[in-house]
């Protein structure tokens, strides 16, 4: 496909310097700890640098978990690393909602500032090149330009610029006219079921300052109800209401400065949380359209990529798939709900919004992409896994994987698995499709 053919250069070389960037980055703090454990420093020009010679096999790189001394690193090996690799998603304020490691740090980087001209250069355009947008959005898409970039990459908005007012304006008329039409009927007894269950899910949603606001609670209730009327297919699922936060997040920044997770969300003027809420209503159904076999009834398609998931595990490393089945750990008690929720309750939110930057980069990212994604993920703990010798104790991991603090270095390395993996089993793409 075109997009693909865009990234493949780019994002191959990007996988490969971000991997042993990183890897660096731990072997150098390692030297450190131990020299000072020694009281003899080393420099970092003194440490070893370390590659990956089997471009085939993509190894996992748990057993040199990001720490905070990463972010140590001297400003000149910084600047060599965002120079060599053009679009890795490196840089901690590109992307980021509500990092905290970012908040010390609000003035723009020179490269961070350069990408941003790029953006804005590209979107400025009668005629946005969709392709071109995909190509620079894959390694991350600066805060100010991301409203648009996703309304753009989901196909709510034309690429046509002196179009899309008019379609926003038509698609939230539209959306009003159904709240006006169905949600009503939210009280009648054969939708009891649905809106009962949407009422037990919401209150589940992450960050808790979102999900204790009425104001949002209101409009999540009829974003759900609304989709789930007009999908009796499917109808709704419980998993669903995660799918609506990143959008309801990114598009609430589109009119704050402030970090969204202390914002008063009801503050904002009336009309204004109407275009957030039916935006975000519009590009979630975008969203669904492609997976939505995840979500009819069984949710064949996730049971589905939960098995396409073993199999790819099984030949990524042959090792952690025994493991795993040694202590019979099966793949559906921890890897259902990284399909249904698209991680979203494995890692913070500021990481689900950049990884959804790349999904909505790649074709087919939510569904296809996704797999090799959660396939890296799994990847990602071996050591830890292979440290296990527990059923209930590895399961208890698999479902509570520590991520709390991840950031963006952590995203990248992760997507940039992920992409390799989805190049070094060239065969994947048909053989999990069938």
């Amino acid at each position: 496909m075109a997009a693909e053919s865009l990234n493949t250069d780019v994002v191959m070389e990007t996988a490969n310097k971000v991997i042993q960037n990183h890897s660096k980055l731990q072997e150098q703090h390692k030297l450190q700890e131990e020299q000072l454990q020694e009281d003899k420093p080393v420099p970092f020009s003194e440490s070893p640098s370390v590659a990956y010679g089997d471009n085939r096999l993509v190894k996992s790189v748990s057993e040199s978990q990001t720490s905070s001394s990463a972010e140590c690193v001297s400003e000149n090996s910084s600047m060599q690393r965002s120079q060599s690799l053009p679009h890795a998603p490196t840089d901690p304020l590109e992307g980021e909602v509500a990092d905290h490691d970012t908040s010390a740090t609000p003035a723009l980087t020179e490269r961070e500032a350069f990408r941003l001209d790029k953006f804005k250069q590209l979107l400025a355009g009668p005629n946005t090149n969709l392709d071109e947008l995909r190509k620079l959005s894959w390694s991350g898409i600066p805060k100010p330009v991301r409203p648009i970039t996703w309304k753009l990459l989901s196909g709510y908005l034309p690429a046509n610029v002196d179009r899309r007012e008019g379609t926003l304006q038509r698609k939230r008329k539209e959306y009003f006219a159904f709240i006006e039409q169905y949600y009503d009927s939210r009280n009648d007894e054969n939708h009891q079921d649905t809106y009962r269950q949407i009422h037990i899910d919401i209150p589940r949603m992450n960050p808790e300052a979102l999900r204790l606001q009425p104001k949002v609670t209101e409009i999540f209730e009829r974003i759900l109800f609304i989709w789930a009327i007009r999908h009796p297919a499917s109808g709704y699922v419980q998993g669903i209401n995660d799918l609506v936060t990143p959008f309801f997040v990114v598009f609430v920044c589109e009119y704050i400065a402030e970090e969204v997770e202390n914002f008063d969300v009801s503050s904002l003027p009336e009309e204004v949380l109407q275009n957030i809420e039916a935006d975000s209503y519009w590009c979630m159904s975008k969203l669904l359209d492609g997976i939505q076999d995840n979500y009819t009834f069984a949710q064949p398609g996730i049971q589905k990529k939960v098995k396409m998931l073993e199999e790819l595990v099984s030949r990524i490393d042959e090792q952690v798939h025994r493991h795993l089945d040694q202590h019979e750990v099966k793949y559906l008690q921890f890897a259902f709900r990284w399909m249904n929720n698209l991680l979203m309750r494995e890692v913070p939110l500021r990481c689900t919004i950049r990884l959804w930057d790349t999904y909505q980069s790649e074709p087919e990212g939510f569904s296809h992409f996704h797999l090799y994604v959660c396939a890296a993920f799994l990847v990602r703990w071996r050591k830890e896994i292979l440290e296990e010798r527990d059923f209930q104790e590895l399961l208890i991991f698999l479902q509570n994987l520590p991520t709390m603090h991840w950031g963006n270095e952590d995203m990248s390395v992760l997507l940039a698995e992920a992409y390799r993996l989805k190049f070094a089993f060239a065969d994947a793409p048909n053989h999990y499709k069938k």
